[in-house]
This record gives C-alpha cells, structure tokens and sequence, in this order.
C-alpha cells in the first residue's frame, strides 16, 4: 500500500499526466433470448491514465478489475443436443436456476470528447481475461474473456467525477473450453470518481 501510494505521488508532478480512480457499479441481463435468461449486477474499481489530449478529444487507458454476480437459467434443454455424453443428465442440471460469480482484469482505450468544461461524452472498448466459477450450457468453468463496449457521460464537480455508461458485454472462452457459446447482455454502469 505504501509503495502504490508512493507511486501514485510520484506520477501526480509529471507534467501532463491525469491519473484517475473510479469505482462503478452495474447492472443487466441477456438481450431478449427464448433459450436461456441471464442477469448481472457487478462492482469495477478502475485506473484510468490519459495518453493524450487534442482540442478536441482526450485518450485515455484504463484498467479495471471486476467482480460480476450473475444468475443463469436453460429455458430451451433442446440447446443440449442428444449427441452430447449424458445429455439428459445435464440438460436436467442446466435448467435448474444457478449463481455464477465471474472474476475479471479488462484493460481498456477510451475516446472522450468534451462538450464543455464540465461535460463530456465517450466511447469505451475492453477486453481482459476472467475466470467463473460455474459450468452452464453455454459456457465451461473456468478462464474465460469479457469484451464491453460502451458510451458514456460525465459530469464533473469539481474533483470529482460522476458517470453512467451503458455497455454491451460478451463473455465466451474463445474455444478452450468444452462449451463456449458464452454471454450476451446489455448493462448499465454509474460511476464515481475523483481525480488525484
């Protein structure tokens, strides 16, 4: 804790550098789907660090870990083929209603556009490994990857930073699980922050 904060004082004198925390919270559910249902509320802490600033945009990276409560249901046990080993005993299992809890590092570019001094207008993309701790139809157990891509708008107050960005999520293992036909939902996220 004493080296981040040293860190962080460290990076506060370059000239040029904004260095920002924020903390989000979040929450949403798959696109209108007949075959399974999927809901979500989750908590970011994020860092974000300005590449660059333009008259007319600012680029900024930002890293953000996430924790994600979800809860999952099969609607339609025809997504488990027959052709599957035991498919009568998962398809039994799969639409019985679950918790899954996903782990995520996303590492993200984002492109502001201030529309006056105190508002602002974005886009965001990210992309990061995860890990979930649940085994459904759609998805193994185990590491995974989350993409977002979202819009937003800030307000600020003076140091602070408040925000609401609504995003469209996928989550899927890119093939190296067993079952890998992932998640889609759409969120909202209301932000804090304040610059140090």
């Amino acid at each position: 804790m004493v080296l981040l904060k040293i860190y962080l004082i460290h990076f506060q004198i370059r000239p040029g550098f904004l260095l920002q925390t924020r903390f989000n919270y979040g929450f949403g559910s798959e696109f209108n789907n007949r075959n399974y249902t999927f809901t979500n509320h989750f908590y970011k802490a994020q860092l974000y660090y300005r590449l660059k600033e333009t008259s007319n945009f600012q680029y900024e990276i930002l890293v953000q870990p996430e924790i994600n409560f979800g809860t999952h249901q099969l609607l339609n046990f025809y997504f488990v083929k027959p052709e599957e080993p035991d498919y009568i005993e998962k398809r039994a299992k799969y639409v019985q209603l679950k918790d899954v809890h996903e782990y995520v590092l996303n590492i993200g570019f984002l492109i502001r556009k201030p529309i006056s001094e105190r508002f602002s207008f974005y886009v965001l993309a990210s992309v990061g490994p995860m890990i979930t701790d649940t085994e459904t139809e759609r998805m193994s157990e185990g590491f995974a990857f989350a993409d977002v891509l979202a819009i937003g708008f800030s307000a600020k107050v003076q140091r602070f930073q408040f925000d609401i960005r609504p995003c469209v999520r996928h989550v899927s293992n890119a093939g190296l699980g067993s079952s890998n036909a992932g998640y889609n939902t759409k969120n909202i996220e209301f932000g804090i922050s304040y610059s140090l």
